[in-house]
Formats: structure tokens, C-alpha cells, sequence
């Protein structure tokens, strides 16, 4: 019998390498693997289940909620609300941090998530997925805890929902990744110490605002198109970030949301987009940037706060780096 890791055991096993209380953050991660195991069984059934469409209000950001957006949302808020690990819990889909209603002095993490990413591809059936991150809680007040630089983060990791479900994480000594077998109802270690290769041949982008771009990233995408960087890239933008950073961990190249001229400070979300997917690129070998510094050393003003993003290879980072610098 071929012996197999669930991703609870595997986290059990780095708190013992690192020398950390065991139990309890692995108590914290079956929350949210909970939680996006209820998310997949919805989006699998979705459409024999009247789960898809729009669920007639808008979130806190001004967009259309999707029925699966607040699935999902309530998902996550019971199955970590329900940890005494955790402090509060700060959602896309929600204008204020969720406070648990516990002793101030207790609950030692924080989670930040964006509960269905790319729900706009919901009903037509293309690649959706969770993000998450956790910091750890600081004395004082609890804002403070949660508008930290994301070097701070403890872990990070995303679900994507795609032909397979994968969980891919990271607690700062490498990224894993886990394909929920839905046979025993696990996540199963399938891929340890991921690497994203250190060029690649796709550049992934939403073209059709390159005219708002600023000058620098126009030019980057034509040097990318014209073989600059000596071989032929071509085009991948699937429109949902968890999936198309996905296929950039695992095949390279460069991700890019820049900033445009009706977005000057960027679209994605810092504390549960931007922050995660960066630690987790990071952590496998690549960059990631806001266009003008290290994502990671931004601090953030708010809970909400957006950002320009721009992740991927080292490479075409460094090229990319010397082009905005230029």
C-alpha cells in the first residue's frame, strides 16, 4: 500500500522541525481545508444546485456578489470561527475584520482571505479558487495586528478549484502543494519544495488596457512579444489570479496587473491577493512587485487597500525591474 501525507500531517511535521507548540496551527489550516472542501463540493454541484448566478448585492469593493462568493464567504467565517486559535478574520467580502468574540489576551492568528477568487468565471465554468493568509496576533491593538507588511506573514497559500483541486501553502520554509482526494475526503501531498523555474515562456496579461498602461509596461510586454529576453513568449491570461498564478509557479514567466489610468494605485487587493501569492513566489525561487518595490515591504493603510502586482520569474522580473527603473 502506497504510503500518503495528508496536509495536516505535513504541517504537524514542519511545527516539530521548527521547533513550535504542535497541534494547534494544524488545528487553525483544518479550518480552511474545511472550508474549501464545502467550496468544491458547491462549485462541482453548482449548476445542478442553483448555486450559480448573481446573488442580487454588491460586497464592500462595489462588485456584483456571486451565490458562490457568499457560500464561500460563510464557509470560511464558520469553519475558522469556530477555532479558539483565531483572533479575527478580515474577508474581501466584508467592510470591517470579524472580531471572535473571545478574551482580548487570546487567540493567537489573524486570517485574511479572499474567499472565491475570479467568481465573475463562476457560470461559465472556468478555474475559481480561495486565498488565504495568516498573521500572527501582536499586544495591542488588534488593527495594528492586522495592517502589517506581508514579510510578516506566518503562512499563506491558495486553493484553486480546476479538473483537480489543489492546495498549494507555505509557513516560510518552502511551498507545497496537495491534491484533494476526494475519495478519502483529504488533501494528499503531490508536489513537495515547489520551484518556479527561473524564466519561462508565457507572459500573462489583460491586453485590451495596455493603452492605460504606463509607458514602461507597454514597452516590457513588445520586448516581451519580440524575443527580448531570448526566446518567444507566448500570450496566457485566464482572468482568474489564482489560476493564472498557478500556471506561473509551475511554469514561469510573468504575471502583471499594472496600474492604469482609471486605477492609478492598482486593482488587486494587497493583504488577502497581493501578500499571499507573493510569499508564496517568494518562498519558490521568484519575485514579485508593485511595480516600483518588493510587494512584501508595502505597508498597508488599510484592510482594503489595492495595489499594483506584478509576479513571476526571476528573469523577467529583473528585466521588468530595469524596464520601469529605465
Amino acid at each position: 500500500m502506497a504510503m500518503i501525507t495528508t496536509v495536516q500531517q505535513h504541517i504537524l511535521q514542519e511545527q516539530r522541525e521548527q521547533k513550535e507548540a504542535s497541534g494547534t496551527f494544524s488545528w487553525l489550516l483544518s479550518g480552511i481545508t474545511l472550508a474549501t472542501k464545502m467550496v468544491e463540493a458547491k462549485i462541482r454541484a453548482g449548476g445542478l444546485t442553483g448555486m450559480y448566478g448573481a446573488a442580487g448585492a454588491e460586497n464592500v469593493q462595489g462588485e456584483q456578489q456571486q451565490k458562490l462568493d457568499v457560500y464561500a464567504n460563510e464557509a470560511l467565517l464558520h469553519c475558522l470561527g469556530m477555532r479558539d486559535s483565531v483572533a479575527a478574520l478580515v474577508s474581501e467580502e466584508d467592510e470591517e475584520p470579524v472580531r471572535i468574540n473571545r478574551d482580548p489576551d487570546g487567540g493567537k492568528y489573524i486570517i485574511v482571505f479572499d474567499p472565491l477568487d475570479g467568481s465573475s468565471n463562476i457560470d461559465v465554468n472556468v478555474n475559481v479558487g480561495t486565498i488565504f493568509s495568516v498573521l500572527r496576533r501582536a499586544p495591542g491593538e488588534l488593527e495594528a495586528s492586522i495592517l502589517r507588511p506581508g514579510y510578516q506573514q506566518v503562512a499563506a497559500g491558495y486553493v484553486v478549484y480546476g479538473p483537480s483541486t489543489v492546495l498549494v501553502y507555505t509557513t516560510g520554509n518552502g511551498v507545497h502543494g496537495f491534491t484533494l482526494d476526494n475519495s478519502i475526503g483529504a488533501y494528499v501531498l503531490s508536489a513537495e519544495r515547489m520551484r518556479m523555474p527561473e524564466q519561462g515562456t508565457y507572459y500573462s496579461v489583460n491586453e485590451a488596457h495596455a493603452a492605460e498602461w504606463p509607458g514602461a509596461y507597454r514597452a516590457y510586454v513588445d520586448r516581451l512579444r519580440a524575443g527580448g529576453l531570448g526566446r518567444e513568449y507566448s500570450s496566457r491570461y485566464i482572468g482568474s489570479l489564482v489560476a493564472d498564478f498557478h500556471r506561473t509557479l509551475l511554469k514561469g514567466g510573468v504575471f502583471l496587473y499594472p496600474p492604469t489610468t482609471k486605477q492609478p494605485k492598482g486593482k488587486l487587493r494587497l493583504l488577502y491577493e497581493a501578500n499571499p501569492l507573493a510569499m508564496i513566489a517568494e518562498q519558490a525561487g521568484g519575485m514579485a512587485t508593485d511595480g516600483a518595490g518588493r510587494v512584501l515591504d508595502i505597508v498597508p493603510e488599510g484592510i482594503h487597500q489595492r495595489t499594483s502586482f506584478c509576479v513571476g520569474s526571476r528573469v523577467e522580473m529583473e528585466a521588468l525591474a530595469e524596464g520601469v527603473r529605465a
